[in-house]
């Protein structure tokens, strides 16, 4: 027994609708509610895209020459005493002090460091790439490169 054509055509008409006012519905829900999900894929606290904070732009305490060389002696004594532990033979804390504040008078610090330099060239470089694509001012290479060769001695203080 085949039932009637006009059930065949019903059936059809409500199924039709029903997808008629079923997808523009559900297109209008998902765009409100993907629509800030989409912008927001690759965002993020850990996201490459975003600026570096700059700096405060408040000093950096000087520390006193007694201060830094009492703190290089205790660095000297603990790395002598950890060897000592391991069974080498005990450093001269005395010369190691001496030797290290003789070769480290306010010399270069990080910014002598040419592969560090390089690598902090490449990703300020990258980071201007970026921020042309975004439409942002480039920042000046130079300048950036010691801002963030300075960030990194200041790191501990």
């Amino acid at each position: 027994m085949d039932m009637p054509p006009v059930a065949d055509f019903q059936v059809g008409i409500v199924l039709i609708v029903v997808v008629l006012i079923a997808l523009p519905v559900g297109a209008i829900v998902f765009a409100r509610g993907a629509g800030g999900a989409l912008s927001q894929i690759g965002k993020g606290p850990l996201a490459l895209e975003q600026d570096f904070p700059q700096s405060s732009g408040a000093p950096v305490h000087e520390v006193s020459a007694e201060v830094r060389e009492e703190e290089i002696r205790q660095m000297i004594q603990a790395r002598s005493d950890r060897g000592v532990a391991k069974g080498r033979e005990a450093l001269d804390v005395d010369a190691e002090v001496e030797k290290l504040l003789a070769s480290n008078t306010g010399g270069p610090g990080l910014a002598g460091d040419k592969g560090l330099r390089e690598e902090v060239r490449q990703l300020v470089v990258a980071r201007n790439e970026r921020r042309q694509r975004q439409g942002k001012k480039p920042l000046d290479v130079e300048k950036e490169i010691e801002r963030q060769l300075s960030e990194l001695e200041n790191l501990g203080q």
